[in-house]
């Protein structure tokens, strides 16, 4: 049996979509009803892609159009990826010995398992240099988000993270489901206010009100955690979009299928961490040379977002990651197209 059958229930029986996230339309059309729990329609249009007057690998601006689809409500929670591994035994790229073929200039000692994880500098540090935070941990994947020592424990409802596009890639299969297109997830991200600079308007904070979690403070030195978390918060605890779809800004970055292509050279990379292994730094600029890591296009920011560094808590902010790295503050969520 596909194991998507076990989650997608048929549509007669799947469950009325939401007042907030489905439209009209699919409330009055049982063939719109959703094909998965916990789904919502995001139906299609044409919207401004993209921005002129931030990063300049957000520009240009331009016109957009994409179909109707369902997406998840929420981020893929560890839970849900718990029974993913479960049922396939499914060892995601942060769990596995690395091939020394594949990372010719590493160093032997990082041939581990391993992965990225955010650690708070005490004092101030170049903000140039992403390493004064960015650690690889050995032993540091989905079930130990810290590394050693750490646990899923009240974890459970958080994203996954320390997840690689192969392991993202996966899980989307065994569930019948797809990763988005960028434009896509900036459609939905976006909850029908086309050209807002937020997925909720144009003000950061309306009313005073929190509407994602990022970084209070001065990064990466200081959190102030005024909108009540340091690290990730389980998914849901800030409002939803116009969608009904949530943290689709802040939290964690979300995976998309789209290979990266720069419309412009990044400010700088404040949150794509390059993997230590690979000695990318070390290898060909030649975009078209084998040995280089491909990347995918990862959307939305993350907890690590703040005003002084990386103000990429918005639906048109971009940035490239390579396929075989996974990192604390990067997750996904899926789509069913119709």
């Amino acid at each position: 049996m596909n194991p998507a059958e076990g989650i997608r229930p048929a549509a007669a029986n799947a469950p009325a979509a939401s007042s907030r996230g489905a439209s009209s339309e699919s409330v009055a059309n049982p063939a719109l009803q959703p094909l998965a729990p916990n789904m919502l329609w995001v139906p299609g249009g044409t919207f401004l892609m993209g921005s002129d007057g931030h990063y300049p690998e957000e520009a240009p601006a331009h016109r957009v159009t994409v179909s109707g689809f369902w997406m998840d409500r929420n981020t893929v929670t560890n839970r849900e990826f718990a029974r993913f591994v479960a049922e396939t035994g499914h060892v995601t790229l942060a769990e596995q010995v690395p091939d020394p073929a594949d990372y010719p200039y590493a160093k032997p000692e990082l041939l581990v398992p391993a992965s990225s994880v955010f650690r708070q500098p005490t004092q101030r540090v170049d903000l140039g240099d992403p390493y004064n935070w960015w650690t690889y941990v050995p032993a540091a994947n989905w079930r130990q988000p810290q590394g050693p020592g750490s646990s899923l424990n009240g974890r459970q409802d958080h994203p996954v993270v320390h997840v690689a596009w192969p392991d993202v890639e996966s899980y989307a299969a065994w569930a019948g489901k797809s990763l988005p297109t960028e434009a896509e997830w900036e459609f939905a991200a976006r909850g029908g206010l086309d050209g807002a600079t937020y997925a909720w308007g144009d003000e950061f904070t309306p009313s005073g009100r929190w509407m994602a979690n990022t970084w209070q403070g001065e990064f990466p030195i200081q959190n102030t955690e005024q909108d009540g978390y340091a690290g990730t918060a389980p998914v849901g605890s800030f409002p939803a979009n116009g969608y009904g779809l949530a943290d689709m800004i802040g939290n964690v970055w979300e995976w998309t299928s789209d290979w990266y292509q720069a419309h412009a050279e990044t400010a700088h990379s404040c949150c794509t961490v390059k993997d230590p292994r690979g000695g990318e730094q070390n290898r060909s600029n030649d975009p078209h040379d084998p040995v280089r890591i491909p990347r995918k296009v990862m959307k939305g920011g993350s907890h690590l977002c703040a005003p002084n560094y990386c103000q990429r808590y918005r639906p048109a902010a971009r940035m490239p990651q390579a396929i075989d790295t996974a990192t604390s503050h990067l997750g996904f969520r899926c789509i069913i197209r119709t």
